[in-house]
């Protein structure tokens, strides 16, 4: 049996994570045996998973197996070129928070299958910070747009904090084939998670978890496409990608939920990539005011904007005055 106090390090992050950080080998079913049996306590008390931890707190771990006591693993080797070019992509730096441009193509966090990551090359986002960079929140791998991270773990719990009370509003810009009907308004479809052979997929479900988007038509080409500014209220699993395809106007490099009507010349104009980008945040700055980010449209939606004459430069907010 042993006893380890949180670092500074590692304030604020959940208790699972902390132990994918420290002891990689140990399995994630292994250690939810040990949190369900009371083996592993924070502070003397069972805890769960999803618990966030605090710099201080002391963790009783139990006798663990050779294999599963292994350290966690080594820091990821940053090669020049990929710190580089992450660093050109920071649209706000200040002593807090660092706000990227994420480019489509470009997972947060990694898995077996993906070692190329943001989270494996923080270390080149430090600029000369003592302590590691925190993500804050996440998107998906072919989403771009506004991504935040925390400069240091008291940066990280404030910022965690706004997104768990939904005090962060986020506007995201996509391209969809077709034009909803109405032209604006608020969808509210619940969604669940459902397993297979391809991967994991989202799908309509009123036993789901409840899913809040609104949604306004900015501009639109004939009938063939549209211009949409969403928000959404909630922050499900491919919420957006979801709610779009269920109006009928799939976001546009979407097959894996619109299919080939995501695709609406055949992929002979438009770029076979989803249109869908995270174009600015709004949240309490963890030193006080308020942070706002806006990010510029990624290369291959600026193509398709320009393609079917839709003006780019619209700053104005698009939910202002939006009723439901």
């Amino acid at each position: 049996m042993q006893t380890r106090r949180v670092e500074a390090a590692d304030d604020a992050i959940r208790l699972d994570r902390w132990f994918k950080r420290h002891y990689s080998a140990l399995a994630h079913g292994r250690l939810e045996k040990l949190l369900r049996t009371g083996q592993i306590r924070v502070d003397g008390r069972r805890a769960k998973a999803g618990l966030r931890l605090a710099e201080g707190q002391e963790i009783r771990i139990p006798p663990l197996g050779p294999d599963e006591a292994a350290p966690g693993r080594p820091k990821p080797v940053i090669h020049a070129d990929d710190a580089r070019a992450l660093r050109a992509l920071v649209l706000h730096r200040d002593d807090l928070v660092i706000a990227l441009n994420k480019p489509a193509g470009l997972a947060v966090q990694g898995g077996t299958k993906t070692p190329h990551h943001l989270d494996a090359m923080l270390e080149a986002l430090r600029f000369g910070s003592k302590q590691r960079p925190h993500l804050v929140h996440r998107l998906d791998k072919d989403t771009s747009g506004v991504i935040l991270i925390a400069r240091d773990a008291a940066a990280a719990a404030r910022l965690g904090a706004a997104f768990r009370a939904r005090e962060a509003r986020k506007i995201y810009w996509a391209a969809v084939a077709g034009v909803p009907r109405p032209a604006e308004g608020m969808l509210d479809l619940a969604l669940a998670k459902q397993p297979g052979r391809r991967g994991e997929k989202v799908a309509p479900l009123g036993s789901g978890k409840r899913a809040v988007t609104l949604y306004r038509t900015i501009d639109a080409a004939a009938r063939q496409a549209a211009w949409l500014a969403l928000e959404p209220r909630t922050g499900r699993t491919h919420q957006l990608r979801v709610h779009c395809a269920e109006m009928g106007t799939p976001i546009l490099g979407d097959g894996k939920y619109g299919g080939a009507q995501a695709f609406p010349d055949g992929g002979q104009g438009l770029v076979k990539q989803l249109h869908l980008h995270a174009r600015a945040i709004s949240l309490p700055h963890p030193g006080g005011g308020t942070l706002e980010v806006t990010a510029p449209l990624p290369d291959h939606m600026l193509k398709t904007w320009r393609l079917l004459g839709f003006d780019e430069k619209a700053e104005a907010d698009p939910f202002a005055g939006f009723e439901v």
